[in-house]
């Protein structure tokens, strides 16, 4: 092969490699934005971004993640076109939405809830009471088990206001 040749298909790769970046960038965004952004962990992935982006390097598969539960994988199916599959038992099950809230006569401010909330919707300072930001809380339960005096219950969370999911779920 002559060194023009060469020099133009090693072009051609480094543009198509590119290429592939860019629409992965644009898959991973596309994934990310239909998860819940619960950042539980409960995919095996730190959070909802590291978990679409393993899905596009194919490490993990579209039914890892309980919050985001059958709605959330039908919708996973047909970005990706592929078949919906059940939930993974192995990561959990799917329950219905759900926010934290710390019973005040209980709090002692060990501030515990605070380090472990993923998305900040806990709010407080040391020996004092803490407050759940129902706005931000995902539910997640990550803040449950750090407590020591097991002040934090799970609620049952109001109907999404974001369309999307009220269409998710309401097609599945």
């Amino acid at each position: 092969m002559s060194a023009f040749l060469q020099t133009r298909f090693a072009a051609l790769l480094g543009w198509v490699k590119q290429r592939s970046r860019v629409a992965d960038a644009t898959l991973v965004e596309q994934i990310n934005d239909l998860l819940p952004q619960t950042q539980c962990g409960q995919c095996k992935y730190p959070g909802c971004r590291p978990y679409a982006e393993a899905i596009v390097r194919g490490e993990a598969d579209i039914n890892q993640c309980p919050p985001g539960g059958k709605a959330g994988i039908h919708a996973l199916a047909k970005l990706l076109g592929r078949e919906a599959k059940p939930l993974s038992a192995e990561h959990g099950i799917e329950k219905p939405p759900q926010l934290a809230r710390i019973r005040e006569d209980d709090c002692i401010g060990c501030f515990k809830c605070i380090v472990a909330c993923p998305v900040d919707a806990i709010i407080g300072a040391p020996k004092f009471l803490h407050v759940v930001i129902e706005d931000d809380c995902t539910g997640c339960e990550l803040c449950i088990a750090p407590c020591p005096v097991d002040c934090i219950d799970l609620v049952p969370a109001p109907p999404p206001l974001d369309p999307r999911w009220r269409v998710a779920m309401d097609a599945a």
